[in-house]
């Protein structure tokens, strides 16, 4: 049986001990279980009007920049004086994640630059002998990096996943050059050393794809099997998620020729198992210390996310500025700007006026 089309008797269990496994992991992690319930703010911005998804499928305007480490491709779209938004995409997407998104903000006046984070799509390292490294300080100052060569002083960072990481990283690093944050499924800051404790069966078994990453032999399946293995993702993440071949097949970042090292790399550096460079030490000692953001911030969840995650309960003290959490409902699942761009959309242009 194709795994893909697994029968909802099959998901459905799987869905339980998600949510159930995510809860204790948390628990264990951040010893803070709280009591306390995010409050919703009272007060939005201006409503933006309906946004359904699958609306567009390009971009109206791609580029290129070196910056830092990299030559960063990036899409940008709205008045160059505007507000900065800067929205980023996580494993395995990429920009188009964010090809409903990029409009809606654009007309309500934003700046949008939509990235491809090093080892996809178009982004390319400028030196040969550069570490193919993904560890989480690494990414967040490509970002840096790529404002600094925009000459973007602050912007509002937002997105899911890999990306959620990068922008709860660069609030706690780089407060100063983060007006606000939104972060699907809310704190995602680990460390090598913080990974290190042993999981409950069922929370080991949803991260089944690190371990196999962990060995060669997953390496060279992930690479033989690229596509079907980020498709077979996009089903366990997504399950309710009904999207066609179009849609998947414009995230072509997989055949960046760094993808695969970078995946393997990342998945490999959270458990322990690979060496980040000690040029970032300083920077992953600070991470280590799980430190709060205090920016703005907006937490996002969907309300069938089959990726594992962590309660807003789990995380709701890791933040002590302005905040607001939001489940978003209707069967929507780990890929939130891509399946209700609408929600996310709002939640950009919300969260600085929390």
């Amino acid at each position: 049986m194709n795994p893909i089309e697994m029968s909802e008797d099959i998901n459905r269990p799987r869905r339980r001990f998600l949510s159930t496994a995510a809860m204790a992991i948390t628990a264990a992690q951040f010893g803070m279980l709280s009591s306390a319930k995010a409050e919703a703010s009272s007060e939005t911005s201006t409503e933006i009007p309906v946004v359904k998804p699958g609306t567009n499928t390009s971009f109206s305007s791609m580029k290129q920049i070196e910056a830092g480490l990299l030559n960063v491709g990036y899409a940008e779209a709205g008045p160059a004086d505007g507000p900065a938004a800067i929205l980023l995409h996580g494993w395995p997407y990429d920009i188009y994640s964010f090809v409903d998104v990029t409009p809606v903000l654009a007309a309500a006046g934003y700046h949008v630059i939509v990235p491809y984070l090093r080892g996809y799509g178009t982004t390319s390292f400028l030196s040969r002998v550069t570490m193919r490294n993904a560890q989480q300080s690494a990414v967040g100052l490509d970002i840096i990096a790529l404002m600094d060569a925009l000459k973007i002083q602050k912007a509002t960072i937002a997105g899911f996943d890999w990306g959620a990481r990068t922008a709860d990283v660069m609030a706690v690093l780089w407060p100063e050059r983060c007006k606000a944050i939104v972060s699907v499924s809310g704190y995602l800051i680990s460390s090598p050393a913080g990974n290190q404790t042993p999981w409950p069966p069922q929370a080991a078994f949803a991260f089944w794809y690190q371990y196999y990453f962990s060995t060669e032999v997953g390496k060279a399946g992930y690479a033989k099997y690229l596509d079907e293995f980020n498709k077979f993702i996009w089903h366990q993440a997504s399950p309710k998620w009904n999207f066609d071949d179009a849609t998947y097949n414009r995230t072509a970042s997989f055949k960046n020729p760094d993808h695969v090292d970078i995946v393997m790399h990342d998945y490999r550096w959270r458990l322990g198992l690979a060496d980040g460079e000690r040029k970032y030490d300083d920077l992953e000692k600070r991470l280590a210390a799980l430190p709060v953001v205090t920016v703005p911030a907006i937490t996002m969840e969907g309300d069938s996310n089959g990726a594992i995650h962590a309660p807003s309960t789990a995380y709701r003290n890791k933040f002590s500025g302005k905040y607001d959490y939001r489940l978003i409902a209707g069967g929507v699942g780990h890929n939130i700007p891509q399946e209700a761009p609408q929600a996310f959309a709002q939640a950009v242009i919300d969260v600085e006026h929390l």
